[in-house]
């Protein structure tokens, strides 16, 4: 005989909406709750196909709830790998781009964010494996990234959480390798949301750059064609608090000497600091790496950057590049 939960999760498939509807927004809220969570974990096959097709197929009212529901269960790494295998990601990609509703297209992002903090999740999303289709998924969503943030002030930011997929997708040598392809430009596409005054996006774009950077022993040349962008947004946040004086900016690039010439808002979060200089660190292990460091006055902008610096683990990445400096002999051309 079917358990209570099991009759509850037959309903997801009624062909009333009214019914289906009421035991979507009943799942939701079991999502809510690691007892209910737990409960619908052991009941994965039976939850979450379902909740897929009504996420895909049914209307914004019941999509949401659905949506919601499946980005709490995607927590989980395990439901996370059987989302995946039942074709969860591909559909929500076709969904997003098809989907009128701004709610259920940011529950869509969110949830893809989440399944792409696994293995099988970011491969799928990058389409490894299908020569012609590969990195078509990440290059439609940087593009939305990209052209969403000036448009979002004052409603709900639809593609912020493609912040977290780039994340994601830089952990691996893959995912880097495709953000980092020339003809494709998605690193310098998103380095330009650096500046966006949502910290979701700024403190996503800043992981991405640092973990694509993981790639600066072969791929230092790709890196380094994006200098004019790539240095403004690793150096400005670690450069202190100080107006620069015209000396100092005058061995400077137009952008950097300009923004370190006048007053500006200091990037509080330790976090972004961190990476930033872990980021010039990896490319300052190449020798071309530190002689286009030198070319910036970046060594300068570090020094005057530790000396305001407070927090232990950032003054920490400091004196890591200032000891390979040093340690390589390198002097100001």
């Amino acid at each position: 005989m079917a358990t209570e939960l099991e009759e509850l999760l037959g309903f997801l498939s009624s062909p009333s909406l009214q019914v289906k509807k009421a035991a979507v927004d009943i799942v939701r809220g079991l999502t809510g709750s690691d007892d209910g969570l737990a409960s619908l974990s052991a009941h994965a096959d039976l939850a979450l196909p379902p909740l897929v097709r009504i996420l895909c197929e049914d209307p914004p009212e019941l999509a949401s709830p659905a949506a919601e529901a499946l980005i709490n269960l995607s927590q989980d790494a395990a439901l996370s790998e059987k989302l995946i295998a039942h074709g969860t990601l591909p559909t929500a990609m076709n969904k997003l781009y098809k989907s009128g509703d701004r709610k259920v297209s940011h529950l869509l992002v969110m949830l893809l964010a989440n399944l792409t903090q696994v293995d099988a999740g970011a491969n799928s999303l990058l389409q490894i494996g299908d020569d012609k289709m590969e990195g078509l998924y990440i290059s439609k969503l940087v593009r939305s990234f990209c052209r969403s943030s000036s448009e979002e002030s004052k409603e709900e930011d639809i593609f912020e959480h493609v912040a977290s997929i780039l994340v994601n997708i830089s952990k691996m040598e893959s995912g880097r390798k495709i953000l980092l392809e020339p003809k494709r430009g998605l690193l310098k596409q998103a380095i330009h949301q650096f500046d966006s005054t949502n910290p979701l996006r700024k403190k996503g774009v800043s992981g991405t750059i640092r973990n694509c950077c993981f790639e600066a022993d072969n791929q230092l040349h790709n890196l380094l064609a994006i200098a004019e962008f790539l240095w403004p947004a690793l150096l400005l946040p670690v450069a202190g608090n100080k107006v620069y004086s015209e000396q100092d900016t005058s061995k400077m690039p137009h952008e950097l000497g300009n923004a370190l010439s006048h007053e500006r808002e200091p990037v509080d979060d330790p976090e972004i600091r961190k990476q930033a200089l872990e980021a010039i660190y990896l490319i300052s292990l190449q020798e071309a790496g530190r002689r286009s460091l030198w070319s910036v006055n970046g060594p300068r902008i570090l020094q005057v950057g530790y000396e305001d610096e407070e927090d232990p683990k950032v003054i920490e990445a400091y004196e890591l590049i200032g000891s390979l400096l040093v340690n390589n002999g390198e002097a100001e051309e």
